[in-house]
């Protein structure tokens, strides 16, 4: 065994040699380290087994790779071959977790294969293939599968709920699929991924298994739940939680009424609009509703029945102070998860399954999700304006 010269070490390195790589200064020194603590073992092993017919019986070489670069390593054999070391297993190939944790990092930013691939050789000097990064990632799976089936509050104040389309590899073809996200606020104002779920094109009916997945899971009650224009998808919520109030999203109904409104009448139409939903209180705008009808309902007699259809989920939010109103009145809470979704899935065109997909998009919302740590603001005006509002359903949860 070759001892490690710490004065050449010292010259290397002021001459400009790299500390950490293939060839880096530190990595004889942990080759040296390790096979000194792997004899070490083997010694203590011969020792306690004490027998006089085992004794040692050469190395077997193989590569271990360390955040410092790689290195062959010899391990020690016994003739008997019950000699099991610890320090580094018979079938361990890495010296620590660091390189895998890196490998989930920057897995979790949406990074490709190619680009994981290309920092890890940087950081580490050290070649990983697209099957060891699959192996580390899928460790993920069990974790995913855990968090998809843990109990949840009983009650949330608000959540918001929300679609996205992906392609999805089935039977070896690319489809679409939709993955329907939850996204609730807590009794502490605190912001929680409720759950992710994937199925064919968005629909109420399968809005309505996913409603009743997370009963199952602990929730039965909900306030306030912040929805688009879905058809049936009210209904679906009430099937399940028959006293929570409907807010339809204002920006889906403004969007879908533009579709119907002819381009050269946008910007008036717009602006006969804003005062319906800018409003100070119901009755503004439920005047000023009349007032856009009024103007252009010979026009658009289609946009104006819808604003009536879906009044009364479209106007919940009226009832409410500001800080109440802001939060409620638009999905743009799960659109946000759904912009950091499309952060990370914008290097793929497509997933192999659904498996690999919710695999990414847990790892990229658990990273997300730490930030999440402060409650809304205004959080306990807003629940004891709550408390008024929906009487007796907080009691037991509201500490005053």
């Amino acid at each position: 065994m070759n001892t490690f010269n710490f004065e050449e070490a010292l010259k290397q390195l002021q001459s400009g040699k790299k500390l950490t790589g293939t060839d880096g200064i530190l990595t004889p020194l942990i080759k040296q380290l390790t096979e000194a603590a792997l004899q070490a073992e083997l010694e203590q092993h011969l020792q306690q087994e004490e027998s006089p017919a085992n004794r040692k019986n050469g190395y077997t070489s193989k590569t271990i790779k360390t955040s410092t670069g790689s290195f062959d390593l010899d391990t020690p054999r016994d003739r008997a071959g019950t000699f099991e070391p610890q320090l580094v297993k018979k079938h361990q190939t890495k010296l620590t977790d660091e390189i895998d944790s890196k490998i989930l990092s920057l897995f979790a930013l949406g990074m490709s294969y190619k680009d994981i691939q290309q920092h890890i050789s940087e950081l580490y000097a050290l070649s990983v293939s697209d099957g060891m990064i699959t192996a580390i990632t899928d460790r993920l799976i069990p974790e995913l599968k855990q968090w998809q089936q843990r109990p949840l509050e009983a009650v949330y104040p608000f959540i918001w709920l929300d679609a996205i389309q992906y392609k999805i590899k089935e039977n070896g073809q690319y489809i679409s699929k939709a993955v329907y996200t939850i996204l609730g606020v807590n009794c502490e104002g605190q912001k929680e991924l409720l759950g992710l779920y994937v199925s064919e094109n968005e629909g109420a009916n399968y809005w309505l298994t996913v409603l009743t997945d997370l009963y199952n899971r602990g929730v039965k009650d909900i306030l306030i739940a912040c929805i688009d224009g879905l058809k049936g998808f009210p209904e679906a919520i009430a099937t399940i939680y028959p006293k929570t109030e409907i807010q339809h999203c204002i920006i889906h109904q403004i969007r879908n009424s533009l579709r119907y409104v002819g381009s050269k009448h946008h910007k008036a139409f717009m602006a006969d609009l804003k005062p319906v939903y800018r409003a100070a209180t119901l009755i503004a705008a439920e005047s000023a509703l009349d007032d856009l009808e009024a103007k252009w309902g010979h026009l658009y007699p289609v946009v104006i029945k819808s604003w009536r259809s879906n009044w009364p989920t479209l106007s919940a939010y009226f009832k409410y102070p500001d800080y109440i109103r802001k939060p409620i009145y638009t999905t743009n809470a799960v659109e946000a998860v759904h912009r950091q979704f499309r952060k990370l899935t914008k290097t793929k065109g497509g997933f192999s399954s659904e498996q690999a997909l919710l695999k990414l998009l847990y790892a990229g919302m658990m990273n997300a999700s730490e930030r999440w740590t402060m409650p809304i603001a205004n959080w306990g005006q807003t629940m004891a304006q709550l408390s008024i509002h929906f009487h007796g359903r907080l009691d037991g949860i509201m500490k005053i």
